[in-house]
């Protein structure tokens, strides 16, 4: 059941690019002025983008109903992992099972705008590559943000977003009501620093292409291209080490090494609360 929800998120992102990317059709968006708007598609366009936002809002509800007709029989219990808290659903309440369809894929969503976000972030100087124009196109207006403010996006969303479900959630008993507003505003800002969590698996799938790439050749393709780029301005700060010896290359590998390290220390460091600590933040350790 957990694989199937998974291919269900991915199917239901899919479904989310395609809806925002079918407004950027040149053909379809072209004047009747230019040479390329007297182009026509040979066949009817019958798609529109409130087709694909229908059919996103219809899987996220029929996936509610499915799951809750499969979960008790398989006794699959929905859990929401937030990184330093995971979240229990009731499998026999259709409502309990709607809500975790809905968050679930809010979460998938989150964290694939948080690595669009920042792999926009790596290739700021690297303008003219089209895999770069296509997350800016994606991105809309916020790629244009400053710096600073892009990197702090993905934190602020999921603390808004912690903010404007804990009514809901405390509601249906998912979690219990916070004793002051200084105990929400805690586990709202926890939850902001966990979003980022979600970055290692970006970071090493990059550097194990681009490690791959280095030893063995793939062609020449505009995809390994992106990865070199990216592979090389996040091993940047290690070249000062001189860690290539002869044809060996141990940047990657260091890298990859770093990045598990310092990911997997704060995704731990909850099993290091005091028992007080957990208490009063109302979340089990």
């Amino acid at each position: 059941m957990d694989l199937l929800n998974l291919i269900l998120n991915i199917a239901s992102l899919l479904l989310w690019l395609n809806w925002r990317s079918i407004r950027l059709d040149p053909i379809r968006n072209s004047r009747p002025a230019t040479l390329v708007g007297t182009l026509r598609r040979a066949e009817p366009m019958t798609l529109r983008r409130w087709h694909l936002l229908g059919g996103l809002l219809l899987l996220l509800y029929a996936r509610a109903f499915l799951y809750e007709q499969l979960g008790p029989a398989v006794n699959w219990t929905p859990r929401l992992n937030l990184g330093v808290v995971v979240l229990a659903f009731r499998a026999d309440q259709f409502r309990h099972e709607l809500l975790f369809s809905v968050l679930s894929f809010a979460r998938a969503l989150l964290i694939l705008q948080t690595w669009f976000l920042v792999l926009v972030l790596i290739h700021r100087r690297n303008t003219e590559d089209p895999f770069h124009k296509l997350l800016q196109q994606q991105l809309g207006r916020v790629a244009r943000w400053p710096a600073w403010l892009q990197a702090l996006l993905p934190g602020l969303l999921a603390a808004s977003l912690w903010l404007a479900c804990h009514p809901l959630l405390a509601t249906v008993g998912v979690i219990n009501w916070p004793d002051s507003g200084a105990q929400l505003a805690a586990q709202a800002a926890i939850l902001a620093g966990a979003i980022y969590l979600s970055l290692q698996h970006l970071l090493i799938a990059v550097l194990v292409l681009y490690l791959v790439n280095s030893y063995v050749y793939l062609g020449n393709n505009p995809v390994w291209d992106y990865i070199n780029y990216t592979g090389r301005t996040l091993l940047a700060p290690l070249r000062r080490f001189k860690l290539r010896f002869r044809k060996v290359d141990l940047e990657p590998l260091a890298g990859m090494g770093i990045v598990l390290l310092l990911f997997n220390s704060l995704d731990i460091a909850r099993y290091f609360w005091p028992d007080a600590v957990a208490q009063w933040l109302l979340w089990p350790q």
